[in-house]
């Protein structure tokens, strides 16, 4: 098989032919055979309506078979891919769809009491009103031609042209006629045309410690990504996978549905998680695959209801975006039936770079993020920029063929962030044992300076994580007069647990030397976290700052 997503499409049809390739619940079900003839009906359609090959084509919608045919629709014919965050306000989605310039948008309706075309038209006449005469910069879509409104929580209204804005649009149901004026034969040319150096998909950076970057993969690299995963977590045609991973994340995306591509595994969509409603369809659906953020597993594991479900067909869960507990594995195996429990490491540039692998022991898949994968090598650079010794902490760089082809109309962000050699600088500090298994122990950015001495969050979260009652924790630097900074602790309760911040404190200073203990601690109900489940430390230094 070439390694474009079009052939691959294509060779699933062929492989698994009646298998069943997409499972919505209260939704269609589809075979392999039926994803690849709806995935060209909507890339004749697309085609009709003027996009060409090159074009980007941006999707805002939830987790249905929606995302799946029109993203995969969107590449077969030809065109780039552009996920835009279901968490994004209008502002923010402007600056996506405007900088990656799409023509097309593909857009849930309301959904979770959000109408996100009238957030994004609203958006764009108060960038326009501010700029005036002037240049629009990042919130102008004078190139956007095509909406394509996806049937949310209402009826879809009847198609018609928008009066209101420059382009056209077209509700999901649609795309059957107009695909009608773009010939089966052409759509085939037009995804045997796709080559695998092409770009296949900008996945914009989840903007943790800034603006967002749109990260620029090729097909190659989004393929080969999803058959290392694949292969690390023995993925098959026998596997039921719940994807809870948002699809415009690459772990939903990348792991999640083009995984199941390239393995013949049925895609199980949950368009916003709730633990009820994943547990009945881990029973209804009989699930074998259900990986998330530790998170996740913590809210089953705590629900009044788990003991009424029959969770025996869950098989793997691969995890990782936070500290892992030891003693979270061990009752993901004992209590929820997991055979195998991975972690992993990646980010939006390289995806998916360390995995552990089945027979890992629980330590080292708590303690560790697995070891090299997908044909990446792993260095740690010390403060002088020469390796680490195995054990000794430094920023993490990564290189391998997966690496991003760089950044969206971003050269500068691109030299700082791939240096020579093509070693990517993730800006995460960990180190690697003796084993060549990679550890991470914080962000660069996170670290903080109390009395001269560096500390490191994740170890005090680390140890947070060890006191019963505690569900998850964050931890950050605050100034102080005395010490220059010292650390501020928030607090996630596990239900049914009460917890003050003289307990915490004490526990803390039995297990960690002076200087990283918290001098304050908060308690939340939850922590605010990105599309892939890591803490926004960012949010929470803005919001203590005030």
């Amino acid at each position: 098989m070439e390694l474009t997503i079009p052939a691959a499409v294509a060779g699933a049809a062929r492989e698994f032919g009646d298998a069943a390739a997409l499972a919505e619940p209260g939704g269609p079900r589809l075979s392999y055979r039926e994803v690849h003839e709806r995935v060209a009906l909507v890339a004749r359609a697309l085609a009709a309506e003027g996009v060409a090959p090159g074009d980007r084509v941006a999707i805002w919608s939830p987790n249905t078979h929606h995302w799946v045919l029109g993203a995969l629709g969107a590449l077969y014919a030809g065109a780039t891919l552009v996920p835009v965050s279901t968490r994004f306000t209008g502002p923010e989605a402007l600056d996506v769809i405007s900088r990656s310039h799409a023509r097309a948008l593909i857009v849930a309706g309301p959904f979770l009491g959000t109408d996100r075309l009238a957030a994004l038209r609203a958006a764009a006449a108060e960038h326009q009103a501010a700029a005036g005469s002037g240049p629009t910069g990042g919130g102008c879509l004078d190139q956007l031609r095509l909406v394509i409104r996806v049937p949310a929580e209402a009826a879809p209204a009847a198609s018609r042209p928008d009066s209101a804005q420059h382009w056209t649009s077209l509700e999901w149901a649609d795309l059957s006629g107009r695909a009608a004026d773009f010939a089966p034969e052409q759509a085939a040319a037009r995804a045997a045309a796709v080559r695998p150096g092409q770009v296949s998909d900008i996945l914009f950076t989840s903007g943790t410690t800034g603006r967002s970057k749109g990260a620029m993969s090729a097909h190659r690299q989004s393929l080969g990504v999803a058959l290392a995963w694949a292969e690390c977590a023995r993925l098959t045609s026998a596997d039921r996978y719940l994807v809870v991973n948002p699809f415009f994340h690459s772990f939903g995306y990348k792991a999640g549905i083009l995984a199941c591509l390239v393995s013949g595994a049925t895609i199980v969509p949950q368009p916003v998680y709730d633990a009820g409603q994943a547990m009945r369809l881990v029973e209804t659906e009989r699930i074998t695959v259900f990986p998330g953020a530790p998170t996740i597993y913590q809210t089953i594991l705590d629900h009044p209801g788990r003991a009424s479900r029959d969770l025996s067909s869950l098989r793997l869960a691969v995890t990782g975006a936070a500290a892992v507990p030891v003693a979270l594995v061990e009752r993901m195996r004992a209590e929820l039936g997991f055979d195998t429990v991975l972690t992993a490491y990646g980010l939006t540039e390289a995806v998916v770079a360390t995995m552990c692998r089945p027979g890992d022991d629980p330590q080292t898949v708590a303690r560790t993020s697995g070891r090299p994968a997908a044909g990446f090598e792993v260095r740690v650079a010390g403060p002088d920029g020469r390796g680490a010794a195995a054990g000794e902490p430094g920023e993490i760089l990564l290189r391998g063929p997966n690496v991003m082809l760089g950044y969206l109309d971003d050269p500068a962000a691109t030299r700082a962030a791939v240096g020579d050699g093509g070693w990517l600088h993730t800006g995460d500090v960990g180190y690697l044992d003796p084993r060549g298994y990679l550890t991470i122990t914080d962000r660069l950015k996170d670290m903080y300076i109390c009395g001269g001495f560096n500390v490191y969050p994740a170890e005090v979260e680390q140890v947070l994580a060890r006191l019963d009652g505690v569900a998850e924790s964050a931890v950050i630097g605050v100034p102080d007069a005395r010490l220059g900074e010292v650390g501020k602790a928030y607090v996630v309760t596990r239900p049914g647990h009460v917890l003050d911040e003289a307990g915490v404190l004490a526990f803390c200073r039995g297990r960690l030397a002076n200087y990283k203990l918290p001098r304050q601690v908060e308690f939340l109900a939850g922590l605010p976290r990105n599309p892939s489940g890591k803490p926004l430390k960012r949010l929470l230094r803005e919001e203590s700052a005030r």
